[in-house]
């Protein structure tokens, strides 16, 4: 079945994926993608740090290829490397910083750490973001604390697809804390967004709007030309007159009857 194949490649990636955030753990791994190639598999793996990726020459990710050859039975995978633009508007990055920053430090400062990266994310240029820490902090209760700051959309197509999430686990000495991340990045476009133009700007989108037009009656009057000039003349399209065969028309004899003698009596 084709759908059976097409659930086992994808549960297959998703394992891939997940090999390769374990073992690049605290070193700024964002996402991993993998394309089916004629030569082999191609994986493209998103770091903040791609140096640390590589290892000092080049040791780290040839043991990374060899790995994934081995588990994955992967004939000829082709690891690529690309850096992350912006660290701060990234929210894999973020989790991470959080559950390192935890497990180091512990659950002493969690609120400073949470505004703190607020902060920074907003001065990133982002909408919105929204930290959600769960877990027993700072007491032996369990419970969720919830930093937010900007604008953040909660449903709807943008909450789904524009709005970047990611979310991490800290292993504490009181249990595992989960951490979940939401950014909305600082290009999405909101369907009822509303740009004001000034009149400047009105004036020259006219113009050009006005050019345009005009560029696009002289290259229709251009083709109408030239299509002129490669029809046939009209006196060749003229059809000759046919001429008919006339029929002898019959003509109608009209025939008297014999008018009756009348006799008169004397």
């Amino acid at each position: 079945m084709i759908e059976r194949e097409i659930i086992k490649k994808k549960m297959n990636e998703f394992s891939v994926k997940e090999y390769i955030s374990e073992n690049l753990k605290r070193i700024g791994h964002s996402d991993t993608k993998v394309q089916r190639t004629p030569l082999g598999e191609k994986i493209i793996i998103s770091a903040s740090r791609p140096g640390l990726v590589v290892g000092r020459k080049g040791q780290s990710i040839k043991k990374l290829t060899l790995d994934l050859k081995k588990h994955f039975n992967m004939d000829n995978p082709q690891v690529e490397l690309a850096e992350v633009d912006n660290v701060s508007l990234d929210p894999h990055i973020i989790a991470e910083k959080i559950q390192t920053s935890m497990e180091s430090f512990g659950i002493a400062r969690f609120k400073g750490l949470g505004h703190k990266i607020m902060t920074e994310v907003m001065g990133a240029g982002a909408k919105g973001i929204e930290i959600l820490i769960s877990g027993k902090v700072p007491s032996a209760r369990a419970k969720r604390w919830r930093f937010y700051q900007g604008y953040l959309k909660k449903s709807g197509d943008v909450a789904m697809t524009k709005v970047r999430v990611a979310y991490a686990a800290a292993q504490l000495k009181s249990g595992t804390v989960g951490i979940q991340v939401r950014i909305m990045p600082p290009d999405v476009r909101m369907p009822d967004s509303i740009i004001h133009l000034s009149e400047q700007e009105i004036e020259d989108a006219a113009k050009s709007g006005i050019s345009k037009e005009a560029k696009e009656k002289e290259e229709a009057g251009k083709t109408v030309e030239g299509a002129e000039e490669n029809a046939p003349s009209a006196k060749d399209t003229k059809k000759k007159p046919e001429t008919k065969e006339k029929k002898p028309r019959k003509r109608k004899v009209k025939t008297e009857e014999p008018k009756k003698e009348e006799k008169h009596e004397n």
